[in-house]
């Protein structure tokens, strides 16, 4: 249990927790992983007969990392310690977790929210939303992404290297088993109002965005590989449709003004997809994020040379083109040009040009993150 001065409650928190051990016959421990409190909540879990974990690092991640770090036991169930959660009523968990499920989660709206215990726009906005990008980006089967009550393997979690101290530890968990291909299952668990008698250290849109945040950062194909896909392929689609001269659409004409925007589709939709390449690459070779089969097919074409080779293919081939323009230019004396037609080749050899110079950067942006990576130098400043 995470605590950060609640005396209030915490007494009620651990005997709970005793009196499951003591009914269902589990042999455990619990533990109290203080964040440094000030209102007497170590004395109040020893006397009780609890460990206590001294947390130096503020944070509710960071109480919890050192918590499952210090732990005895081969299951973990963590939870609050302001009384929302009954800790008497575990065995769900337990069951779950012998069964050879690594992450067990508990879901509050399958087993019921007290009134007054969550905040109505926790309820019907952030939960739901958050819980539903969860499964959409991870593809894993949870209502609930956000209960604080939940169990694991301890030996399973620490390999997952969790690293954030704040309150999106709880999102960062569930993605990285996820992405480790956990056996993640969940189990009803009641939700009751916290009974600590003041604001909860949970702040509504910090936190939330916080943990949107880390949904995104953690999921690089929702957050560059999809919309890149998509402008690439519109801007691609606009210059097949534009190249050879003006189009009606209804009652909407297209001709050059048109392309100009198709350029920079393609050129920003090539870019978001060359960094979510880059991201995906970086999390494996740091080992935050296992490897995934499809990128590890691509490996071979990701190499430094291979970048600069296309790049300069297309950097080339925009610069022909444009070369073309001069000469066809030169031969009419350097007069007047019409734009309607120079502008429908020279705006899809500038856009070559700019690709293949981003995809030779991008290449030598990546080999300077792996050298760095792999080659770590100690730099000493006197």
């Amino acid at each position: 249990m995470p605590c950060l001065n609640e005396a209030r409650t915490l007494a009620k928190c651990v005997q709970d927790a005793q009196k499951f051990l003591a009914n269902s016959g589990v042999q455990g421990e619990v533990l109290i992983a203080d964040n440094g409190s000030t209102d007497g909540s170590q004395d109040i879990a020893l006397r009780l007969g609890a460990r206590v974990v001294h947390v130096a690092e503020r944070g509710y991640g960071a109480a919890l990392m050192a918590g499952i770090q210090d732990a005895r036991g081969e299951f973990v169930i963590m939870g609050d310690s302001d009384d929302s959660y009954d800790f008497s009523q575990l065995d769900a968990f337990v069951d779950s977790l012998r069964q050879g499920n690594q992450l067990v989660m508990g879901n509050r709206f399958r087993g019921g929210i007290e009134p007054g215990a969550m905040p109505f726009l926790h309820k019907y906005l952030g939960n739901p939303v958050l819980s539903f990008i969860g499964r959409l980006f991870f593809r894993v089967p949870i209502r609930d992404f956000h209960c604080g009550l939940r169990g694991f393997s301890r030996e399973s979690v620490l390999q997952l290297g969790l690293v954030t101290p704040g309150m999106e530890f709880a999102s960062e968990m569930v993605a990285k088993a996820a992405l480790a291909g956990f056996k993640v299952a969940e189990v009803p668990t009641t939700l009751r109002p916290d009974g600590r008698g003041r604001p909860p250290h949970l702040r509504t849109w910090r936190d939330g965005w916080r943990h949107l945040r880390f949904l995104l950062l953690f999921c690089p194909r929702w957050l560059f590989l999809y919309p890149g896909v998509a402008l690439t392929l519109a801007g691609l689609l606009g210059f097949a449709l534009l190249e050879r001269g003006p189009l009606q659409v209804a009652r909407l004409g297209l001709d050059i003004h048109s392309l100009l925007y198709m350029g920079a589709s393609t050129v920003l939709g090539v870019q978001l997809v060359q960094l979510a390449l880059i991201t995906k690459w970086l999390g494996v070779l740091s080992g935050v994020v296992p490897p995934q089969p499809w990128l590890t097919r691509l490996m071979p074409l990701m190499k430094v040379e291979v970048g600069l080779l296309l790049g300069v293919a297309l950097l080339l081939m925009g610069f022909g083109w444009s070369i073309g323009l001069v000469r066809e230019w030169q031969l009419s004396g350097y007069g007047p040009m019409d734009p309607g037609q120079t502008m429908r080749s020279a705006i899809p050899a500038v856009t070559l040009m700019i690709l293949g110079v981003q995809a030779a950067a991008g290449a030598l942006f990546a080999g300077a993150l792996h050298f760095c990576w792999i080659s770590p130098k100690r730099v000493t400043l006197t």
